[in-house]
This record gives structure tokens, C-alpha cells and sequence, in this order.
């Protein structure tokens, strides 16, 4: 039997499964759907779309172009991807997944990044929401602020590092001249400066479309993402609740007992991971009950942090291929990455001297206070935006429609 055959095969025997698993438990499934809808529409949507509109925003005045020249002298060497893939890295990281896989796209359709140079990118620089992981789950889940500072450092080192791996992915491409010469000069330097605003200068003055359109479209393209977005959690919410529902669950997690036992983790911890593997939220929230070691905890919830989930692999995979890009970098890059969060992790509770059951000592994460406050407040705020979230999401929807129906008209007039 062919590859391809089987391929097909398998395909099939999943949405059969899929499709007969919804009939038989209509309830589950109906709860599970509404959950995942209730996440995307107070809190994914209107998260996520602010990020999205300013990014295409910034794509079109050059301001990404300005950001590219300046770093050049940076990315290319370190991560041998051009200087725009430090706005991606950093947007990634602010905004959450899958931003990340959003822009690198984006910029390889306005060639911008060339294809090995866009799969090398897209395989480092889709991160969690910071707020999620000092909020949600140092804070929700662990009712431990200072684990926020732990988690963060654990996953945005070990995608860095990932980074570091991800320039040995065909990493015998030629560069030409002018990257060459832009790698010998120094970021801040006067002809570097004075390049990156020529390149922002130029880049603006070949956009034809007036400020509304530019407008328009980047709410459109965003908004399309974000309800692709939403069908995948919706579907994945669904998929993990049927798991539970017929306990292939256990049977899946009696696997991953054997692995923690023999790496000396608590079993317990493998029952937890295997929603993990599917939603990060889920798998960090199971994680956190399970009565563990907290070192073991927290390394477990920087393994799934880093892996993504398979949900979010699938959001990543659909931007992806939308654009002919291939996604093999980024699951080797999940994978690097939760295992090297999960080591880092390690060595950061012996720095920071964290313990699940003495009290709080003088230790350098004392030293981190104000930063800690300071999202403490971040989040605070956030919380508050996102009681509108529904009505911004509501607004937004009402606003795409209106635009599609305006280009329907402006199209069938000329």
C-alpha cells in the first residue's frame, strides 16, 4: 500500500471517528464547543486582533522595513534570518500564539523573507501571552506570583535557544553582498541608521492604498485569522472532552507514566499531561492539581508551555501552509523547546531558591519585585479590558461584515 494511500486512509478513519464520537455524546460535545467558543470570544478575539491590526499597520508604513535595517547587524548573524524577524520575535512574544506564524507569513508574502528564511523564523518565534503566564497560571493556577518570573524565563530562553539550532536548518544558502556588508556594520551606527530610515522611506511611498483601505484590509486579514483561529479551539476543545468521555485518556496517560517514571517524576503528573498535549490551558490548570513536587510541576508546565499543544500546532500549520511554507521546522522547534524549558526550569529554582512549603526567603527573585508588581498590575488591567471582550468581539464581527459587503459592492459595480 502507497504512503499516500494510507495517508487518505487514516485521514478518513479520523473524521469518521471524529463525526461518531459527536453522535454519541451530544451533550459533552455541545458543552465542550460552547467552552472553547466562550474562550475565543471574551478572551482570544479581542487579545489577540489589537496585535494583528497594528502589525499589518506597521507592515505597510515600512515601519517593519525600519525595524529590519536596523537589525540586521543582529538577527542575520545570530539567527541567520533577515533584520525583520527581530519585530516577528518580539510581537511574537508580546502578543502571543500564533502571532508569531502571522507575521512570518505576512512577510514572506511581501517577499521580505525568503522561504528557508521564513520556516527558520516561524520555528522560534511563537510564544505564550506573558499576562497567561504570570496571570493565568503563576497566579490562577499555582497562586504563586513569583513562578511567573520562573515560567517566563524558562519558556522565552528556551525558544532563544531554539532559535540558535533553527540557523543550521539549511543553513548553506548563500547570502548576497548587501547582506554581507549590512552584517559587518554596528546597529547603531550612522549609516546603518540613515539606511533603515531610506528603506522605511521607500517602502512607504510603494504602498498605493490610501489610510481607510490600508485599514480595512488589515481588519479583514486579521479578523479571517482570528475565526480560523477560533474553529481550532472550538474543535480541540470538543476532541480533548471526548477523550476524557470514552477514557482513552488513562489508557494514553499510562503511557506517559512509564516515561515520567523512568526520568524519577511522579507518575501522577502523566494523567495531566496528555489534555496538555492537546491545550495548553487545560494541560497547565491539570498540572497544577496533581499532587506532585512543585519543581516537577512547574517542569512539566514548561514542557507543554514550549510544545504549544496540539491545537495551537494546527493554527500554526493552517497560517503555514497557507503560504507554502513548511511546518517541519516548527514542530522540531515545540519539541526543542519544551524540553529545553523544562531543563531550564531546574536551574532557575535553585537561582531563585523556590520552595513549594517553607517561607519566603531573602533570594535574588526578591530583586525581581518590581517587575513582578508590575505585571501583577499589567494583569489587573488586562482583566478589566477583557470584561468588554465579548462586545468588542461583537463590534469587530458587525465592522468585518460591513467591510466584505462594501467590497462585494465596490466589486460587482466596476
Amino acid at each position: 500500500m502507497s504512503r499516500t494511500r494510507l495517508k487518505t486512509y487514516v485521514i478518513a478513519l479520523f473524521a469518521l471517528f471524529i463525526a461518531g464520537t459527536i453522535i454519541a455524546f451530544p451533550k459533552i460535545s455541545v458543552e465542550a464547543s460552547l467552552s472553547g467558543l466562550k474562550m475565543w470570544w471574551n478572551i482570544v478575539f479581542p487579545s489577540l486582533l489589537p496585535f494583528f491590526i497594528v502589525a499589518e499597520l506597521l507592515i505597510g508604513f515600512g515601519v517593519v522595513t525600519f525595524i529590519g535595517a536596523l537589525l540586521e547587524p543582529i538577527m542575520r548573524p545570530v539567527f541567520k534570518v533577515p533584520g525583520v524577524g527581530g519585530f516577528v520575535l518580539v510581537m511574537g512574544m508580546a502578543s502571543g500564539f500564533p502571532a508569531g506564524a502571522k507575521m512570518t507569513a505576512r512577510l514572506y508574502e511581501e517577499k521580505k523573507l525568503s522561504k528557508i528564511e521564513a520556516e527558520r523564523l516561524a520555528g522560534f518565534t511563537n510564544f505564550s501571552n506573558p499576562l497567561f503566564l504570570f496571570g493565568a497560571i503563576a497566579i490562577g493556577f499555582f497562586k504563586k506570583p513569583e513562578l511567573g518570573i520562573v515560567l517566563a524565563l524558562s519558556h522565552y530562553i528556551g525558544n532563544l535557544l531554539v532559535g540558535l539550532c533553527m540557523r543550521f536548518y539549511k543553513g548553506n544558502e548563500a547570502l548576497r553582498s548587501k547582506e554581507k556588508d549590512q552584517r559587518r556594520s554596528f546597529i547603531f551606527s550612522p549609516k546603518n541608521i540613515i539606511r533603515a530610515f531610506d528603506a522605511m522611506h521607500q517602502e512607504r511611498i510603494k504602498q498605493k492604498k490610501p489610510f481607510g483601505k490600508m485599514l480595512g484590509d488589515a481588519v479583514q486579514s486579521s479578523v479571517s485569522t482570528l475565526l480560523m483561529v477560533g474553529g481550532f479551539i472550538i474543535l480541540f476543545s470538543v476532541f480533548n472532552r471526548i477523550l476524557d468521555a470514552i477514557n482513552a485518556t488513562e489508557l494514553i496517560a499510562s503511557f506517559f507514566k512509564l516515561i515520567l517514571s523512568s526520568l524519577h517524576m511522579s507518575p501522577k503528573l502523566g494523567t495531566a499531561l496528555v489534555p496538555g498535549l492537546f491545550e495548553i490551558t487545560v494541560g497547565a490548570n491539570r498540572v497544577s492539581q496533581v499532587d506532585a513536587p512543585l519543581l516537577q510541576q512547574v517542569m512539566l508546565v514548561a514542557f507543554i508551555l514550549g510544545f504549544g499543544g496540539f491545537s495551537i500546532q494546527a493554527q500554526v500549520t493552517s497560517i503555514l501552509s497557507d503560504v507554502r511554507l513548511s511546518v517541519k521546522p516548527f514542530f522540531v522547534g515545540r519539541l526543542l523547546q519544551g524540553i529545553f524549558s523544562a531543563i531550564i526550569v531546574i536551574f532557575l529554582f535553585r537561582i531563585f531558591a523556590i520552595h513549594s512549603d517553607e517561607p519566603k526567603k531573602e533570594t535574588l527573585l526578591n530583586t525581581l519585585a518590581p517587575i513582578k508588581e508590575s505585571y501583577s498590575q499589567l494583569q489587573l488591567h488586562s482583566t478589566e479590558y477583557l470584561q468588554f471582550g465579548s462586545l468588542i468581539t461583537l463590534i469587530t464581527l458587525i465592522t468585518y461584515i460591513l467591510l466584505k459587503w462594501m467590497s462585494k459592492i465596490h466589486h460587482y459595480s466596476n
